[in-house]
């Protein structure tokens, strides 16, 4: 048997029906759509939410909460995370943290907290950075770089 041989078995395929392709098809003139209206239009159709009429449950339920479109999430990093690595060199960039698998997104920006204590001196470009956490890094000999782009 070859590919070229190959055929579906016996009514396994049926043609579509062509609606609108005549009387003689059975399925001409208003194409199965009735008589006028909005419905035998193009483009016609009522949306998903209609409920006849009613107050659809999207308008009847109240608005709870707020969303702060300039809310920023952090991905958030501990000194005492920093210790338990060995780092090549001393800058760290959040594209360093990604490959060894402290953080989890590159898009997503990188904030410092203080929890922890850190001896070597690392120089450390990030998006943000606590007060106690810069103040452990510099007293370690360290240097930190915040910039909103890194």
């Amino acid at each position: 048997m070859n590919l070229n041989e190959l055929v579906p078995v016996a009514g396994s395929n049926r043609q579509r029906r062509r609606i609108g392709r005549g009387t003689g098809s059975g399925k001409g003139s208003t194409a199965g759509k009735g008589l006028n209206g909005h419905l035998q239009r193009s483009g016609s159709g009522k949306k998903t939410y209609f409920e006849g009429g009613q107050t659809p449950l999207t308008r009847r339920l109240p608005k709870r909460g707020f969303h702060n479109p300039s809310y920023v999430k952090f991905q958030i990093l501990n000194l005492k995370d920093l210790a338990e690595h060995e780092f090549e060199g001393n800058e760290i960039t959040p594209s360093i943290l990604y490959e060894i698998g402290i953080i989890n997104d590159l898009d997503r920006p990188v904030k410092i907290l203080g929890e922890g204590n850190i001896t070597k001196p690392l120089t450390m470009k990030v998006h943000a950075c606590s007060k106690s956490a810069k103040e452990k890094i510099e007293k370690a000999k360290g240097k930190i770089e915040v910039s909103s782009r890194v």
